[in-house]
């Protein structure tokens, strides 16, 4: 007997759609990205000023720990999945993602995943605290009696990530419009094309390093523990072996929709298209071989200082590429300053930031100073913040009237784009200082000497917050009740032939021929 399409909340659970699954991940990502705020809030407010005012410190450093692995695991990959999962299939003409129900679940086992990470801070024991790289011995030896709810939980999510690269490969390579080429892509496609395969690649590293963590704990291994033969300093390869493809994993689908973004709102195509491709294709095969610039202070012999240091370097190359190709673009353009564009430019300039500090980061002889300093972490907000939410926000302004055609309100998207600019930078700027000036990362309590900015730092990181908040309301509201944006218009064309076209927002059609109705 035939079914109709499923209503309530078994559309939701059972669906196929692309969208619809795309909207899920979407909002996945923003409750995660509001988990991981309040758990940043923690922080900043515990290091308003010098002394233990709200929490213990064991309290701290879960804090610290649950913060990042929400917002690299929970919110930044799944909302540029959720993009993904939205746009790749109409931007290369297919009818729906080429495995529907692994779609599905690679989704509905996130839920799980993350309700078991969060669920452990409510266990006795405490939930993970020794930070969201889990190093060895901290994560086994001394690890809270929570630490198997945790690797299990990493491990659902690490599949999620690898069906839904599954999911994107298959598409892209194999559902294509006829005459869609691989160089005739849009480049959000090629981004997720090329991170879906990095995906694939480093996934089951960390899988490995999480499966070597259990065995450690509960069958008496021993290849992270010194006394039993076992490498404290394998974790660390292992770990970063995944982790650093796992940056660009987070940023690269930012360039992608950056460079959707900036050709549009400079009235002009994309500057070295092709260029762009081989940077980023450059960018993911660099990523695998620079893995041990986190770990210049482990003892390593000067030669392999020297290669991570140079490798880490030749990255900058075609990273500058791409931010050259973006200038070139709006270069004699002609620019208008919508929300999603200012965005976009403040992608720019602020990731450029977060490059350079890299820079400074990579050269091994001053990385002694600056390792595990606040300035490591002032660098890596500028690259996953400015680059990954900057970009994410923009990427929601720009195609949100596509999705539910209605427009957003443009006075309050510039609004929270300046608070949330401005928060930034008040947050994490000064954060350079405290590094510089020598204090750690990841500690509840700091030197008298460093109270000052660290007061500062914490009122910005309440100014951007309030930002975030602008901006859940003003995308409820263009969903619920904003200016419907798709009535079609209908004009007499030169030769007497009558054209249609529907507009979902002024710039959205900016460089599409009307078609002849």
């Amino acid at each position: 007997m035939a079914h109709g399409p499923a209503k309530g909340i078994g559309r939701w659970l059972f669906t196929t759609n692309h969208k619809d699954i795309g909207t899920l991940y979407l909002w996945f990502s923003f409750a995660m990205f509001l988990l991981g705020g309040t758990f940043a809030m923690v922080i900043r407010a515990e290091l308003f000023q010098p002394g233990m005012q709200l929490i213990k410190p064991e309290f701290f450093n879960q804090m610290t720990t649950m913060h990042g692995l929400v917002m690299v695991f929970g919110a930044i990959m799944p909302a540029f999945v959720g993009l993904a999962n939205w746009l790749i299939p109409m931007m290369i003409g297919a009818p729906d993602m080429a495995l529907p129900r692994m779609n599905n679940l690679s989704f509905w086992i996130l839920p799980f995943g993350f309700s078991l990470l969060a669920s452990t801070l409510f266990m006795e024991g405490g939930g993970p605290n020794f930070g969201w790289t889990f190093y060895a011995p901290l994560s086994t030896t001394y690890a809270p009696s929570t630490v198997n709810y945790f690797i299990f939980g990493m491990h659902i999510i690490g599949a999620s990530s690898i069906m839904g690269s599954i999911n994107i490969i298959a598409t892209v390579l194999n559902m294509r419009a006829p005459g869609m080429t691989l160089m005739k892509m849009p480049m959000f496609v090629w981004t997720w094309l090329i991170t879906a395969f990095l995906l694939i690649a480093v996934m089951p590293v960390l899988a490995g390093a999480v499966t070597m963590m259990l065995m450690d704990i509960n069958f008496g291994t021993s290849f992270f523990d010194a006394a039993g033969g076992g490498d404290p300093v394998l974790f660390q390869h292992v770990f970063w072996f995944f982790g650093h493809p796992e940056v660009y994993i987070i940023v690269l689908p930012a360039f992608g929709v950056i460079s959707h973004i900036i050709p549009t709102f400079s009235r002009k195509p994309l500057f070295g298209y092709s260029s762009m491709v081989y940077a980023t294709a450059s960018i993911a095969f660099l990523s695998f071989i620079v893995w041990a610039h986190h770990m210049f202070l482990v003892g390593m012999p000067i030669g392999g200082e020297l290669y991570f240091m140079y490798a880490t370097m030749l990255i900058a190359v075609p990273t500058a590429a791409k931010v050259f190709n973006w200038i070139s673009t709006m270069f004699r353009g002609s620019i208008s300053y919508e929300t999603p564009m200012l965005f976009a430019i403040a992608f720019v300039v602020l990731f450029t930031i977060g490059g350079f500090t890299g820079l400074m980061l990579a050269i091994a002889a001053a990385d002694v100073q600056y390792h595990d300093s606040y300035f490591v972490v002032a660098h890596f907000h500028y690259v996953m913040v400015a680059g990954a939410v900057f970009s994410g926000t923009a990427a929601v302004y720009y195609w949100l009237p596509k999705w539910c055609g209605r427009m957003y309100n443009e006075t309050m998207g510039k609004v929270q784009f300046w608070i949330s600019f401005i928060g930034f930078n008040i947050t994490f700027f000064p954060q350079h200082f405290l590094g510089l000036a020598g204090m750690p990362r990841r500690y509840a309590d700091y030197a008298l000497q460093f109270s000052d900015w660290n007061m500062i730092s914490s009122i910005g990181a309440f100014i951007y917050g309030a930002s975030q908040l602008l901006f859940i309301f003003n995308v409820i509201r263009t969903i619920r009740s904003g200016t419907p944006v798709s009535e079609p218009k209908t004009w007499e064309g030169a030769e007497g032939l009558e054209w249609t076209v529907a507009t979902p927002a002024p710039y959205h059609t900016f460089a599409t021929p009307p078609e002849v109705k």
